[in-house]
């Protein structure tokens, strides 16, 4: 642990914030101090932003980070940790760079691994075998390709590869590494015009550090939830919008975007759906789909500010419950743990709509009733709260909340629900964090609350979902377990104890940001004084792995292209 002298811990003596029943223990405010990163440049000391609950057991402390210099392009979106390497997935350049981290504070690049194709996910099994999901380089409607390569090389080699299906977007190991499980996502082309199918790949692994054949890739699909088939789809589950192909409706419609594994099953979360696939692993077939419903944003604990021009046209910190208003959970990162002898799902609630060619699902409240939409029903209590200081700004969806006849919108339907969640495996919810994350965020950064990534700004995410919970890591730490969550737009990480599921305590946030440098307005010049913007993948390094021979979390950031090490450092 960092000294006080180097770390103070400061409390902040603004106004007290309200605070749900997860924060009651308090929030402290801190700003520890952090060495130089590494990476191509040096960059400037970046001053984190941290709150803290009272008697927090455990804290985040940035030890280095990896830069790439490249602002907005997806140069580090996945990171996979194994033997004192880091495999960051850039998008931008084709490939996953390969960094050393024998030394923490000073990241270094010794490699790379390029294939043919875009690479949207990296892990890497425990002997050694890595995986890297491949989108297709030329049309991401066509099949991608899981590539197998060989980290205990000093320059990791490419062994192999098999097809799976469209635009693979994520590839997990199971625990006992024998099947890698790949979200293959199936996004439309961007005119609409075609739509592949969504499904989930699984792959036997050879014993050995090997490349699997395709022989050893089986599809599990979607095709028994269509019309006629032998499996109903769950009243709750969102099939909608247009359908390009003549053929399975569902299949096309349905998305996979992440993967949790436990024993022979995988939960794969559906976010446009705002629903989880339970797949079994050992017959590889989608057992059934789990609807998650939705938050109601009329019951306290649960309100959001929803508006970027509050009031008057200024923006201003305003939670507040709406009566008429839900959010769909729609997450994107979803992880795995036990409790006991009970499995758990863990979800990051991002939210997501569909906009292809000329289908645009989200519109603004207030335009409602325009533009060929159906208005507000005049019954509904959100009829009167259409103006730009209640939820005229907000962004819902125009596929939810129709009456009978379509002729008026009875509820509206937000994106994302602002939070995260718990989950058993039969899909009840069994915590949710409600309007923590907003609260929490702006005690930590009142003057750049809801921010963007690219740019520093007051509010820029308010009217759209609020910090954007991306992804998440589960891992234990002297006996405890915790969820790490990252927020993609206003930046930084979250951090729950999770050990008791339904009564899961904030601990810590801190943002490896400095606000300050807006690059978007001030140039890319300016980005290494940036800091971290837009945390996209995380990863849990226990102690036993870890470089240090302490726990440690690996964050890789799309937008500053960064990736960053922290130390886990327990209180106390």
């Amino acid at each position: 642990m960092l000294s006080s002298r180097l770390r103070p811990r400061i409390r902040r003596t603004a106004t007290p914030v309200l605070v749900t029943a997860a924060l009651a223990a308090g929030l402290l405010a801190t700003a520890p101090a952090v060495a130089a990163p590494g990476g191509p440049n040096a960059a400037p000391t970046i001053d984190p932003i941290e709150v803290s609950a009272d008697g927090a057991a455990l804290s985040l402390s940035p030890v280095g980070t990896y830069e790439t210099g490249v602002f907005d392009e997806s140069a580090a979106e996945i990171v996979a940790y194994f033997d004192e390497r880091m495999y960051v997935v850039s998008a931008q350049a084709g490939l996953v760079e390969v960094i050393d981290v024998k030394k923490p504070a000073t990241p270094k690049k010794v490699g790379e691994l390029a294939a043919d194709g875009i690479p949207n996910s990296v892990a890497v099994r425990a002997d050694g075998l890595g995986v890297v999901a491949l989108e297709d380089a030329g049309d991401r409607t066509a099949p991608g390709r899981l590539v197998f390569f060989d980290a205990t090389k000093k320059k990791p080699r490419v062994l192999g590869s098999v097809e799976v299906g469209a635009l693979p977007d994520m590839v997990a190991i199971s625990p006992d590494g024998t099947r890698a499980v790949v979200a293959n996502e199936g996004e439309p082309a961007d005119d609409f015009g075609t739509d592949p199918e969504g499904s989930v790949a699984v792959v036997d692994l050879p014993a050995t550090v090997a490349a699997a054949a395709q022989a050893d890739v089986r599809i599990a699909d979607f095709h028994e939830f269509e019309e006629g088939g032998s499996k109903t789809l769950p009243a709750g589950v969102r099939v909608f919008g247009p359908a390009p192909e003549a053929d399975l409706p569902v299949s096309r419609n349905l998305e996979p975007e992440y993967v949790a594994i436990d024993g022979d099953a995988a939960y794969v979360s559906l976010q446009e759906a705002n629903a989880i696939a339970v797949v079994d692993l050992a017959t590889a077939t989608v057992e059934e789909i789990l609807p998650l419903g939705f938050v109601d944003h009329s019951v306290a604990g649960h309100g959001i500010d929803p508006s970027d021009r509050d009031p008057q046209g200024a923006p201003m910190f305003d939670i507040r419950t709406f009566e008429g208003l839900k959010g769909m959970y729609l997450p994107d990162g979803l992880a795995a743990y036990r409790s006991g002898a009970q499995t758990l799902l863990v979800s990051a609630n991002e939210g997501d709509a569909r906009e292809w060619g000329d289908y645009e699902e989200p519109a603004r409240v207030k335009d409602l009733g325009d533009d060929g939409l159906p208005p507000i029903c005049a019954a509904s209590p959100a009829a009167a709260l259409a103006g730009d200081a209640d939820l005229g700004r907000l962004n819902v969806s125009t596929a939810m909340g129709l009456s009978a006849d379509g002729s008026c919108y009875e509820e509206l339907y937000a994106f994302g629900s602002r939070s995260f969640s718990i989950w058993s495996t039969e899909g009840d919810l069994v915590f949710d964090s409600g309007e923590d994350f907003e609260r929490i965020t702006h005690e930590a950064a009142s003057g750049f609350f809801n921010s963007n990534h690219s740019e520093s700004n007051l509010e820029g995410r308010s009217d759209d979902k609020g910090p954007e919970p991306e992804s998440l890591a589960i891992g234990e730490v002297d006996g405890r377990t915790y969820a790490f969550i990252g927020f993609e737009r206003v930046g930084g990480v979250i951090v729950y104890d999770i050990t008791e599921p339904t009564d899961a305590a904030f601990v810590t946030y801190l943002n490896r940001r400095d606000f300050s440098v807006s690059v978007e307005d001030d140039g890319v010049e300016r980005l290494p004084s940036a800091g971290d913007l837009g945390p996209e993948g995380l990863t849990f390094i226990p102690a036993e792995t870890s470089p240090t021979g302490a726990p440690m979390l690996a964050v890789a950031n799309e937008v500053s292209g960064t990736t960053t090490l922290y130390d886990l450092v327990a209180n106390g």
